[in-house]
């Protein structure tokens, strides 16, 4: 039997069971959402060809928190912003609401068996194991790292800008900021120094240059659907197609995977060795192979699993980080006002930390820093590069709600029915910018919000920063969010330390490119990658 015949009797076999499961199963129909345009792609077109946030925006305003959408072939699903339902989905009941699938294979291809594809008890056991290593204490300790990797940075603008013929230079900030994180996330991690801020020509550096935005950038119609469809065949099958899909996307993503694999592999054992010989260090891998091996042999962490949370590690602790960095520089070259101010706090807390002896900042410092706190927060939430959650019900259940909808034939509820097998996103975006919570300037950045005593607090608590979902939350939150947050402070306060940002005439193109994660593009650029072009000068000391 050929491919072609198979999927032709997977589509009849989908499509029969869909229209039995319709007419015997809860029915989603009565909640409100968008009419859709298309049988075959639903609104998966629109939610993933457009840019992150758009249409979410827009249905969230005209039917709330929960959105009946529809999938491929007329499925039914949920695009969820109602803090209540989102509590339930990744705090209450965690293990009842898996990983899609489709989703968990993009993951496996990209960073293999580890803490981003796994799921259950694997997960519960991955998570355990890696837990220790990310701690407030082990992460606070790794503030001098983050520091000294900016300061490198700091050290190589300059000397640009020394070079230069006037007193700026226009600089692609992420490109800048993706090797800076990938070295700060080599040594706090693995104690390893990649150095790729000072090497243009690093390979881990270069591999994962504009990975995500060539790899899932701008998705063809076909694409969406066969991810989508791909769930109706055997796992055995996805899995080979995916492993020997033809095309420059997948030969990408293994190039990713294989590059980062084979450095995981000698770092593995150039760690144990080190360990060996009793030189452990306080770096995440050492805590965690020292964790994995204080576990019994049935929980411990295999050697396959062991690279893929290396691969997992570099590559989410460094892209994610360097984005978010990016945002928030162009949101202070968007508004001079709020640059200044930043820039005066960590001026008067350069002179306090001198003050009493010290030469560097403590995390303590940072926390005494109360609008460089708010203007982090606020860039988490208005610019939170993970911007969906996808789930589904593995078993028919009941979603509450933090605010009652009015259904399509006139009924008000206060909590949603759902059947099993419910395709569920989790709309970070949305949630992020829910009027009910951050009031109705929600749409607005504005770190002042912070300050003020109410929001962020009202209604369920699900985020673990600021009741925020960019670091999603419950079972499934982001285990090195500590680290995040801190690398994030460094980073920022010795950048707007040293330096100023302005728009350039390129501003205006700057886009929120939907790419698995959410990138900074230059609208009509895609094929070259990620961009966010900014003016850099020299901050004035004052004097």
């Amino acid at each position: 039997m050929d491919l072609l015949t198979l999927s032709a009797g997977l589509l009849v076999c989908a499509l029969l069971s869909g229209i039995y499961h319709r007419y015997t199963r809860i029915s989603l129909a009565d909640v409100p959402g968008p009419k859709s345009l298309s049988f075959i792609f639903g609104h998966l077109r629109e939610l993933y060809q457009s840019r992150v946030g758009t249409v979410e925006f827009k249905w969230q305003d005209l039917y709330g928190g929960v959105i009946h959408l529809k999938g491929i072939i007329g499925e039914d699903a949920l695009l969820i912003s109602d803090a209540k339902a989102l509590q339930y989905i990744y705090q209450t009941s965690g293990y009842n609401f898996l990983k899609q699938p489709e989703r968990r294979i993009v993951s496996r291809l990209m960073t293999g068996h580890g803490l981003l594809w796994a799921d259950g008890e694997d997960h519960r056991r991955q998570r355990k194991v890696m837990l220790p290593g990310f701690g407030g204490p082990e992460s606070k300790a790794l503030l001098s790292v983050f520091k000294a990797c900016a300061e490198s940075l700091t050290a190589r603008w300059t000397d640009l800008l020394d070079g230069a013929d006037t007193q700026s230079v226009d600089l692609n900030i992420p490109a800048w900021l993706s090797r800076a994180t990938l070295d700060a996330i080599g040594e706090a991690a693995f104690d390893y120094k990649f150095g790729s801020v000072d090497d243009n020509n690093n390979q881990l550096a270069k591999t994962y240059s504009s990975c995500l935005s060539y790899i899932f950038g701008s998705p063809s119609s076909g694409s969406i659907f066969f991810q989508a469809f791909s769930k109706y065949f055997p796992k055995p099958m996805v899995d080979y197609l995916a492993d020997h899909a033809p095309g420059p996307r997948f030969g990408r993503i293994r190039e990713v995977n294989n590059v980062a694999t084979d450095l995981a592999k000698r770092l593995v054992e150039e760690k144990a060795e080190t360990l060996l010989q009793g030189k452990g260090g306080r770096d995440l891998f050492s805590l965690l192979i020292k964790a994995n091996m204080a576990e019994n042999a049935k929980t411990k962490l295999t050697e396959p699993e062991v690279f893929a949370q290396v691969c997992t590690i570099l590559f989410a602790g460094h892209e994610t980080t360097s984005n978010t960095l990016s945002f928030a520089l162009w949101e202070l070259a968007r508004d001079p006002k709020v640059q200044n101010k930043l820039r005066e706090e960590i001026r008067a807390t350069e002179l306090a930390v001198h003050g009493h002896g010290d030469s560097q900042f403590t995390t303590a410092d940072f926390n005494a820093m109360p609008y460089t706190t708010a203007f982090m927060k606020e860039v988490l939430r208005v610019h939170p590069v993970a911007y969906h959650s996808h789930r589904y019900a593995t078993k028919d259940d009941v979603l509450p709600l933090s605010r009652p909808i009015t259904t399509n034939s006139g009924k008000v509820i206060h909590e949603v029915p759902i059947p099993k097998g419910t395709r569920i996103v989790g709309s970070v975006v949305g949630y992020n910018r829910d009027k009910n919570i951050w009031g109705e300037d929600a749409d607005v950045f504005d770190p002042e919000r912070w300050l003020k005593p109410s929001d962020g607090k009202k209604g369920a608590s699900i985020g673990v920063y600021g009741n925020l979902m960019t670091f999603s939350g419950g079972i499934r939150s982001c285990i090195g969010w500590r680290f995040a947050v801190i690398e994030c402070q460094a980073f920022l306060v010795e950048l707007v330390g040293n330096f100023e940002f302005s728009l350039t005439d390129k501003s205006d193109k700057i886009r929120r490119e939907a790419c698995m994660v959410m990138l900074p593009t230059l609208e009509g650029e895609l094929e070259n990658g990620v961009q966010l072009p900014l003016r850099v000068s020299v901050a004035s000391r004052g004097e």
